[in-house]
C-alpha cells in the first residue's frame, strides 16, 4: 500500500487535504491563486499576537527534537543582531519523506511559514535548505510565484544523515560542509554570519502558515503529525520496505496499532520509532499513542514522525544491527566518540546476529548504550545507543538466543548491509 492520506476529523485543517483531494494534490504542485484563496499570505499579524498563539496551543518542532516551538522563536527574536530564519527541510532519516514531500508539494505554505517567522523574530531574510532536486524545483517556481516578502534564497546540500543537524544546516549555508560543529554557540545565539539564526523544520513553518490562515483551528493544525509509515514484508537478506510506503496527518494521541493498518502492517510484531532515532518497542508497541511525552516515557522517541513497523518473522537483532551499520556508516568522523562508539556498537550487533557473541556481549552492549548519549556534536551516536539499548530492553531473550542457539537467517544474511535500504521509502 502507498499512499496520502488525513486521518483528521472532517472539515478540520491540515496540510494534507482530505483522502480524496490529496489523491489529486499528490500529482502536482500547490497553486498560488488557490493558496491565496484559502487564506494564503495573509496580512501580517501583530508580531507578538501570534507567537502568543503558538505559545499558548503548545506547537512543538517537528524536526525530531519536539522542542516548543514559541521558545526557539522567541530565543532568536531577543538574542543580539539581526535574525535570519532558515527553512530545514533535508531529512536525514532514511524512512521520513515528509518534508520532501511538503517541499515538493505545499511550498507556498512553506514559504508562507518563513515569511511569518521572519515577522516574529526581526528576522530581515530567509533560506530553504535541502537536497531534493524535485523540491528545489517546485520551490524556486513557489518563490517565482509568491507576494512580496523578505529575500528567500535556496541551498542545496547532499544528503546525509548529519546534513539537517542545524549546526550542519548553518555551516552549509555559509558556504561550508554539511557537518555539525560543537555547541556553544547555538545557531540562536550566532548562526548564518553570525547572526542569530532561527532553523526549523518545514512541517513547523507549513504548520505556523496554516494557524495563521485558519486561526480558529490552531489547536487541531498544533496538535497534529505527518507521519511516515513503512513496513518489510518479512527477514530476507538486504530487506527493504516493499509496497508500504505512507505519508498520513493523524491527531496526536492516535495508537500506532491504528498507524500499523493504514499501512497493512496489522500483523505486525514490533516497531522502529522515531526513523532510527526512537528505538525498538515490542510488547504493547499497539497500545502507545503517538505523543513525544508519553512514548519518551515509555523509553522510545517519536523523532521525526517516521515509524517502521516489522513483519513478526523480522528478526529484531538483524532490523537494529543494520540500523547502526547504517549510523556507522553515516558518522561524520570528526568525534572520536561517535565514531569508536557507533563502529564499536556497529561490530558488536554483527557478532550477535552471526552467532558469535560471548557471554559478555549483553553487557558491554549495555553499558555502551548508556554511555554514549550526548558525547558527539550531534545526535548520531545518541540513536546508535537508543537502538542497541532498546534490542537489550525489549528483545533480550533473541540476544540470548543468537548466542546460544544462532539464527539462521542472521547467519546466511551475511554482515548488514550500512545503506539504510532496509528502511529507506519512496515519496508518494
Amino acid at each position: 500500500m502507498t499512499g496520502v492520506f488525513s486521518l483528521l476529523p472532517e472539515g478540520r485543517p491540515g496540510l494534507l487535504e482530505p483522502p480524496a483531494a490529496a489523491a489529486r494534490l499528490s500529482g502536482g504542485v500547490e497553486d498560488v491563486s488557490r493558496y491565496l484563496a484559502a487564506g494564503g499570505y495573509a496580512a501580517l499579524p501583530v508580531p507578538g499576537r501570534l507567537l502568543d498563539r503558538i505559545a499558548a496551543v503548545g506547537l512543538r518542532g517537528r524536526g525530531g527534537s519536539g522542542f516548543p516551538a514559541a521558545v526557539k522563536l522567541r530565543a532568536v527574536r531577543d538574542a543580539p543582531g539581526v535574525p535570519v530564519v532558515v527553512a530545514n527541510g533535508e531529512e536525514g532519516e532514511p524512512g521520513s519523506v515528509k518534508d520532501r514531500w511538503l517541499l515538493r508539494h505545499r511550498p507556498h505554505t512553506v514559504l508562507d511559514g518563513i515569511r511569518l517567522a521572519a515577522a516574529m523574530t526581526g528576522a530581515e531574510r530567509g533560506w530553504v535548505y535541502l537536497s531534493d532536486a524535485p523540491a528545489e524545483r517546485a520551490v524556486r517556481r513557489a518563490l517565482a510565484e509568491r507576494p512580496a516578502g523578505p529575500p528567500i534564497d535556496v541551498v542545496r546540500t547532499e544528503h546525509t544523515y548529519v546534513a539537517g543537524e542545524e549546526t550542519a544546516v548553518v555551516r552549509r549555508v555559509d558556504g561550508g560542509p554539511a557537518l555539525p560543529r560543537a555547541k556553544p554557540p547555538r545557531p540562536f545565539e550566532s548562526g548564518v554570519g553570525g547572526a542569530p539564526t532561527l532553523v526549523a523544520n518545514v512541517e513547523t513553518l507549513a504548520r505556523i502558515a496554516l494557524m495563521h490562515a485558519r486561526p480558529e483551528a490552531a489547536d487541531t493544525v498544533a496538535w497534529a503529525h505527518l507521519v511516515t509509515l513503512s513496513g518489510t514484508s518479512g527477514t530476507r537478506a538486504g530487506a527493504g520496505p516493499g509496497d508500504t510506503a505512507v505519508l498520513a496527518e493523524v491527531p496526536a494521541g492516535t495508537r500506532l496499532g491504528a498507524l500499523a493498518d493504514l499501512c497493512g502492517r496489522r500483523s505486525a510484531g514490533s516497531v522502529l520509532l522515531g526513523g532510527l532515532f526512537g528505538g525498538l518497542h515490542g510488547t504493547g508497541w499497539a497500545d502507545l499513542p503517538l505523543d513525544h511525552d508519553r512514548l519518551s516515557a515509555a523509553g522510545g522517541a517519536l523523532g521525526c514522525g517516521a515509524l517502521h513497523f516489522l513483519h513478526p518473522e523480522d528478526c529484531p537483532v538483524a532490523v537494529a544491527a543494520e540500523a547502526v551499520a547504517y549510523l556507522a556508516a553515516q558518522s561524520a568522523r570528526q568525534c572520536g566518540v561517535c565514531v569508536s562508539g557507533t563502529r564499536a556498537l556497529a561490530e558488536t550487533l554483527e557478532a550477535v546476529a552471526r552467532g558469535e557473541a560471548d557471554t559478555e556481549t549483553s553487557g558491554r552492549l549495555r553499558r555502551w548504550s548508556q554511555g554514549l548519549p550526548g558525547r558527539g556534536a550531534c545526535g548520531l551516536p545518541d540513536a546508535a545507543a537508543r537502538v542497541a539499548g532498546s534490542l537489550l530492553t525489549h528483545f533480550p531473550d533473541r540476544v540470548e538466543g543468537h548466542r546460544v542457539f544462532g539464527c539462521p537467517a542472521c547467519a546466511d544474511a551475511g554482515a548488514p548491509p550500512d545503506d539504510g535500504r532496509r528502511f529507506t521509502v519512496p515519496v508518494p
